[in-house]
């Protein structure tokens, strides 16, 4: 999910001044400045456009390939645009954060005009590919998603439980976005799972900033809204996403798996790896350690390992089904 208004578990401890480039700073300078406001750490997010037509189980031709290729790169165009336009709203905001202020156009790097700019081009341009490279359904959501996460930087960031909705729904439209582009059928399942799922991994990343802010007595400093929560209520929507995306995943693993021509029950068993995932990532959401979820997946060899048991066995589930 994008959530460009986040700081996370950064360094909050002070670092060099600034240093604010010359005016007749190179384009090379410009690019390199817009490219890292574009925040290319947080682009794996959007490999989420891949899940439809895995969870289909659906083989894709040249063509298809390309579709979804082209889709992974607006997707990623969207969210990059929506950073830019953040950042240079935030600019004077950021220039007074101790660790916000190194970002290119708080710290001068890139002209706020620049930013915005480059924003805006993304964002009209991204809709306006997909309706001649996918169709009028793609380009509909990913112009719904620029303007609902611009809403979020503006304003919906500010009301308590709908930015959780917010973010949660970023997430959940990159799942639906390579589906859509393809015509793949999204099914009931997936969606609840896919939706579950990521409002497990937003509020546990909102409990552990809580929980990170509130032992720095800083929580104001990091998300304005923060400080409205309570550690019981985010844990409480974590526990309750997690328990539904379960269930959610084990009636689809029981309804659809019909009977396998193989000798294993491959789907069903899928159901282990599953449930240990949650329960493994539900580890570092209550120690307060859940930020970025890419950071928790990947620097976790155990989640790792998990996550490749999944991946063979609902290989082997659409093989012998």
């Amino acid at each position: 999910m994008t959530d460009p208004s986040a700081a996370l578990v950064e360094d909050p401890s002070p670092g060099p001044p600034d240093r604010v480039p010359p005016s007749g700073s190179s384009a090379l300078t410009l690019a390199g400045g817009l490219l890292r406001t574009a925040r290319p750490r947080q682009w794996m997010k959007n490999g989420l456009v891949l899940a439809a037509p895995f969870a289909a189980a659906k083989l894709l031709s040249p063509m298809e390939s390309l579709r979804l290729a082209v889709v992974l790169t607006l997707f990623t165009a969207c969210a990059a645009a929506v950073y830019l336009i953040n950042d240079a709203r935030d600019a004077e905001a950021d220039r007074a954060h101790p660790v916000k202020r190194r970002r290119p156009v708080a710290s001068g790097q890139v002209p706020v005009r620049a930013a915005y700019t480059a924003g805006a081009v993304l964002a009209v341009l991204a809709p306006a590919t997909a309706v001649l490279a996918c169709n009028t359904d793609t380009a509909a959501l990913l112009a719904g998603y620029v303007v609902m996460q611009l809403a979020y930087c503006v304003w919906l960031k500010h009301v308590l439980v709908v930015d959780l909705v917010i973010v949660t729904g970023g997430f959940l439209m990159r799942a639906m976005a390579g589906g859509i582009a393809l015509d793949i059928d999204l099914s009931r399942w997936f969606l609840i799972t896919s939706g579950f799922g990521a409002l497990f991994m937003v509020a546990a990343k909102r409990y552990s900033e809580l929980m990170l802010m509130s032992s720095r007595k800083n929580v104001a400093a990091s998300r304005a809204l923060l400080s409205s929560y309570t550690s019981g209520y985010l844990r409480f929507v974590w526990q309750l996403a997690a328990g539904v995306a379960v269930l959610a995943y084990c009636l689809w693993a029981m309804e659809t798996g019909g009977q396998p021509r193989g000798l294993m029950p491959w789907r069903q068993l899928s159901m282990i790896p599953f449930t240990l995932s949650v329960l493994r990532y539900a580890v570092f959401a209550d120690a307060g350690t859940a930020g970025e979820p890419e950071d928790v997946v990947l620097r976790d060899r155990a989640l790792v390992l998990i996550a490749l048991a999944w991946g063979v066995l609902y290989v082997l589930a659409v093989v012998n089904q």
